[in-house]
């Protein structure tokens, strides 16, 4: 099976920023409270350090109990705000994920309607299927992931950065010099699993391409009569084998 590359495939097809930002402009507010917890949740991992910090240069030393259980609470409110954070932050990206997915699954369905037959003496009926199920599903996942992502890793590069820099100014500039190291990694490794993820989603729509073709009524009944049973198992075997095998490459790349 042909792999396509990026270049090959055609500017129409890629998925461009305007389109993805026209999307979630309906969920903007939402957005908005999701990545603002996101920065208070990254500013507040900053903080038990220098509460760490305290401890360990003034109230330990200076038997200053009072002090310590002061620090120590704080410690603890900052976790369990942090924690609180965490949750209603997931439950906000979980449902514009799955807002935004819907639309577009949607909207895709509602573009499929008025195309002429031709289209669907074409197209196989099990890769249609693919595209509105397996990929827009992926895609949902990648909507509710990559906006916070990209927003808790800037921050928390930034804010861990600034308390480096607080704490030790040598340890600050060890940092920049190993972050465009990790920033060239991921890059690299963010390349490798584009390329096999796209694979991956091809290997999905040929596995339902074949499970729609030889399980509906008239491919049943076609490969029985050609006596082609065991010849579709031996096929269906080999696609979902190929299918596991880029499942687990997409998950261990860059592991």
């Amino acid at each position: 099976m042909k792999t396509l590359v990026v270049d090959e495939i055609p500017a129409s097809f890629r998925v461009r920023l305007s389109r993805i930002l026209r999307l979630s402009w309906p969920y903007r507010l939402r957005l908005g409270v999701m990545l603002g917890l996101i920065v208070v949740s990254s500013v507040l991992g900053m903080v038990p350090p220098f509460l760490l910090r305290s401890i360990l240069d003034v109230a330990l030393p200076q038997g200053r109990v009072g002090l310590l259980s002061l620090l120590a609470v704080g410690m603890l409110t900052v976790v369990l705000i942090a924690n609180g954070i965490g949750v209603l932050q997931s439950y906000l990206s979980l449902g514009v994920g799955e807002s935004m997915m819907n639309d577009l699954r949607i909207a895709v369905y509602a573009h499929l309607q008025p195309m002429p037959l031709a289209f669907f003496t074409r197209a196989r009926t099990g890769e249609v299927q693919s595209r509105i199920s397996n990929d827009i599903g992926g895609m949902g996942t990648v909507i509710s992931t990559l906006s916070g992502s990209i927003v808790g890793n800037g921050t928390t590069v930034v804010a861990s950065l600034i308390a480096v820099l607080a704490l030790d100014w040598r340890l600050t500039i060890v940092s920049l010099l190993m972050l465009p190291i990790f920033a060239l990694i991921s890059r690299n490794v963010g390349n490798q699993r584009r390329a096999i993820t796209r694979e991956r989603q091809a290997q999905l729509a040929l596995l339902s391409v074949l499970v729609e073709e030889s399980l509906s009524v008239s491919g049943f009944l076609l490969g029985r009569v050609m006596g082609r049973t065991y010849t579709l198992v031996e096929q269906f075997t080999r696609q979902s084998d190929t299918l596991t095998e880029l499942t687990i490459r997409s998950a261990m790349a860059g592991r």
